[in-house]
């Protein structure tokens, strides 16, 4: 994908091709990929061996979002969404993952996300 605007976008692109070459998901321990928008935070858990999603979750899923406080901030959010992943990944009986930040930095919602994973249980 090729980033036509700012410069932003494409320096996330650049680091996200570099990611993709080192990180890559399995049956065993597949790979949770963690989106960014504006508002929202999306986290999923990728199969690359197969191609397929097994799971995701967003800040906008029905069982997250009435976790979420009208006056709570979007890094608090992100944590619940990570608690939340974790937990829908223990029910598929998966423990162990490999983090793949998109081409993020490690910082801010996509730390959270992270670290909302850690605790509720799943292993990077």
């Amino acid at each position: 994908m090729k980033a036509k605007t700012n410069n932003k976008e494409a320096a996330r692109f650049r680091r996200k091709k570099h990611i993709r070459k080192v990180v890559s998901g399995t049956k065993e321990r597949p790979r949770l990929v963690v989106f960014r928008s504006a508002k929202q935070v999306y986290a999923q858990l990728v199969n690359d061996q197969d191609g397929r999603v097994i799971t995701g979750i967003s800040s906008l899923t029905a069982s997250v979002k009435k976790d979420i406080k009208k006056d709570i901030n979007r890094t608090a959010a992100s944590r619940i969404v990570g608690k939340a992943i974790a937990a829908t990944a223990q029910e598929k009986g998966i423990t162990r993952v490999v983090f793949d930040r998109n081409g993020y930095l490690y910082h801010g919602r996509v730390k959270a996300v992270a670290e909302g994973a850690r605790e509720g249980g799943l292993e990077f």
